[in-house]
């Protein structure tokens, strides 16, 4: 049988997550904080309106270009190769 703990023990342990919350809390801000100042370099950005334009046929005008957060894309591209079965001929 473990015994319960003690008034003080359970006042360390809540004083010890109310700093860890703390530090993630302020880590958070920190990233979202240099987040949101990340530009996309002009060359990704020449190099999108490349291949827009190649694609379209004419130039065509970019109006906002950002990072992406999610994992949609990535998960996407490895159902795409994964999924692909290469036929090998018989020799």
């Amino acid at each position: 049988m473990v015994p319960e703990p003690t008034v003080a023990e359970l006042l360390a342990t809540v004083q010890a997550l109310a700093s860890r919350v703390e530090s993630l809390e302020s880590e958070l801000a920190e990233l979202r904080a240099h987040q949101a100042h990340d530009q996309v370099p002009e060359e990704v950005v020449l190099a999108i309106s490349a291949a827009v334009a190649a694609f379209l046929g004419h130039r065509a005008r970019l109006k906002q270009v950002r990072y992406r957060s999610g994992a949609a894309w990535t998960q996407q591209g490895r159902a795409a190769v994964q999924g692909h079965q290469i036929m090998h001929g018989v020799r």
